[in-house]
């Protein structure tokens, strides 16, 4: 069974990024402009807004809400590059909060219905 945190690396950060991208590129911003920004490269951004890396996880209304704030902010520079650490790091906390954990758990790893490894998590991750 892999550990919460490692669900987040593998799943969680490339869904947030995407999401990211796709509302920076709504707000206007080239892709070459977002992969300046997130400090990714140009050809990740073209796979995090063609679905083709990034799209595993569907966001609730609030953790939607979290990242297009967070898109908005980077575009109109009231959010720097030094806050996409933090700002990540909120988003998958909460995530973390959310039943979405425990439905990607259950499905990527198979793990058994009555399973509660991800409760608590954001305790022990923080």
């Amino acid at each position: 069974m892999r550990p919460p945190c490692e669900m987040v690396v593998w799943y969680v950060i490339p869904t947030v990024r995407s999401e990211l991208a796709k509302e920076l590129l709504k707000l206007g911003m080239k892709q070459k402009e977002i992969s300046e920004l997130l400090d990714i490269t140009q050809p990740a951004v073209s796979q995090y807004i063609s679905d083709k890396r990034g799209h595993g996880i569907k966001f609730n209304e609030d953790i939607q809400k979290l990242i297009k704030t967070f898109a908005l902010d980077l575009k109109e520079g009231t959010a720097t590059t030094r806050d996409i650490i933090s700002r990540t790091c909120h988003i998958c906390k909460r995530v973390k909060t959310e039943d979405i954990m425990c439905q990607l758990h259950k499905e990527k790893d198979n793990i058994p219905s009555d399973c509660n490894a991800c409760m608590g998590s954001e305790a022990d991750c923080g």
